[in-house]
């Protein structure tokens, strides 16, 4: 499993937990983590947004076709093995992760909030944490 986090700064410990997961899972082949430019932090809150792209396994699929309606061959085309639904419903069984906020075809997205209130201090920060999942070779929307 390949796991690339050059582009990410660390921030966000649920998108760790993310990772975590996905790196247990055979059907995923490498995860890269990014921090989106959404992410900022201002007095009283930290908003961090991290997208993360994951690589499926695949299979070798036979398909038979005709060509021209009349002459029969087959060929084989790569599938893979999980695709962001199933992802998404093995995430769901997952008592630290949970189903997701919002998902659809092409994109999984967790938003998660804390607060966090340091020693002797009255007043915390909130912190604000979206993590959207794609699959790897998608622009992000």
């Amino acid at each position: 499993m390949d796991v690339d986090t050059t582009r990410w700064s660390g921030d966000g410990g649920f998108t760790q937990v993310l990772v975590d997961a996905l790196r247990d899972l055979p059907d995923v082949l490498a995860v890269r983590v990014e921090d989106a430019p959404a992410s900022r932090a201002e007095t009283g809150y930290n908003f961090i947004v991290n997208e993360v792209y994951v690589t499926f396994a695949t299979t070798e699929v036979r398909e038979r076709r005709r060509l021209l309606g009349v002459v029969p061959y087959s060929r084989t085309r790569p599938a893979p093995r999980l695709d962001l639904d199933g992802l998404s419903s093995i995430l769901s069984a997952a008592a630290r992760i949970g189903a997701p906020d919002y998902a659809d075809p092409g994109m999984i997205q967790y938003l998660r909030t804390e607060r966090v209130v340091a020693p002797y201090q009255t007043k915390g920060v909130k912190i604000i944490e979206l993590v959207r999942i794609y699959r790897a070779g998608t622009v992000p929307r």
